[in-house]
């Protein structure tokens, strides 16, 4: 098997075990409140996110270099993580993938003021075409529109914004620093609020969550080494075989079947995210925000596995002026 058919192997592995991490946090979010969710997540998820840590062998404090930077990031996080949560626990999956998918869209509009980009037509018109097929899933005016869609939107949104954030500062950041802070912002923001909504939870869902803190650590690893093994532009799009996870357990689980318009909708905003991954992939100039990405939007409930790529992909070098 040649490095890129088994990076992409590993990748739909990868993606194949978030998924399964998702069910879990939709079964969980019949009983409890995304604050209680999340917050025991961290918990936890701290143990396996001190072996990532370890791999951290830079110098330095556990201060930022960029404070005002890794606040805004945080917040991303932290608004991400519970909005996933949310729109996971109230909405069918697969309108939760389709309107997650907007993110690859979103990072290549945010890299504009963020990190300088330069988007040329054909790009913007792939962003345009991808937010239509947004608008195709949410139907305004045919269907009602709930929390639960605006918390995926808000999902999309946070999740690149933190995405972007991390492609600007990430190389100049130690990655124990990355990682850590979204992690015990979201301890501290949601336990100062989980007594407001706590119900007693059983053994079999404590380990449930610890499902969730496990699965989120085996994608983390079988995406590392997708990466290693294969090409960027190759690993990338297999994120969007959730959606074909999604349906299944959807229909399996939940009795939940994806309407014409999700379908549509989908399909649309897929074809856009793939042409964007294709034109970064040809760029010569860009600092390809997408393809650099790397990871689903940051929730700030387990380890970012996208630091640890960095030293494999250099960071492109402008040309210097003749």
């Amino acid at each position: 098997m040649n490095p890129n058919a088994k990076g992409a192997l590993l990748a739909l592995v990868a993606f194949g075990v978030f998924a399964s991490h998702d069910v879990v946090i939709k079964v969980l979010g019949a009983t409890y409140s995304p604050i209680q969710i999340v917050f025991f997540s961290v918990i936890l998820s701290f143990p396996l996110a001190t072996l990532w840590l370890l791999r951290d062998q830079t110098h330095g404090t556990l201060i930022p270099r960029h404070p005002y930077w890794m606040l805004a990031r945080t917040i991303a996080a932290v608004v991400t993580g519970f909005s996933a949560f949310y729109a996971f626990s109230v909405l069918p999956l697969a309108q939760v993938y389709a309107i997650i998918f907007a993110s690859p869209l979103l990072i290549t509009v945010l890299a504009i003021p963020i990190l300088g980009e330069e988007v040329r037509l054909r790009r913007w018109i792939a962003v345009l075409v991808g937010l239509c097929g947004v608008l195709v899933v949410l139907r305004p005016g045919e269907t009602e529109l709930g929390l639960g869609h605006l918390a995926a939107l808000t999902c999309a949104v946070g999740g690149a914004f933190a995405s972007v954030i991390v492609r600007k500062i990430g190389r100049e950041e130690r990655t124990v620093v990355i990682m850590l802070y979204p992690m015990m912002a979201n301890f501290l923001v949601m336990g100062a609020l989980l007594p407001t909504v706590y119900v007693p939870m059983p053994i079999e869902d404590l380990g449930r969550i610890a499902i969730v803190a496990v699965f989120a650590w085996i994608g983390g690893r079988f995406l590392i080494a997708a990466y290693n093994t294969g090409e960027a532009v190759i690993v990338a799009p297999m994120q969007y075989s959730q959606i074909l996870w999604a349906t299944a357990y959807g229909a399996f689980f939940f009795n939940e079947y994806p309407d014409m318009g999700t379908l549509v909708g989908s399909s649309i905003i897929i074809a856009s995210g793939l042409y964007i991954v294709l034109r970064e992939s040809r760029s010569t100039t860009s600092e390809t925000p997408v393809l650099r990405t790397r990871s689903r939007p940051e929730t700030g409930t387990s380890p970012r596995i996208g630091p640890f790529l960095w030293p494999l992909h250099p960071k492109k070098k402008k040309p210097s002026p003749k």
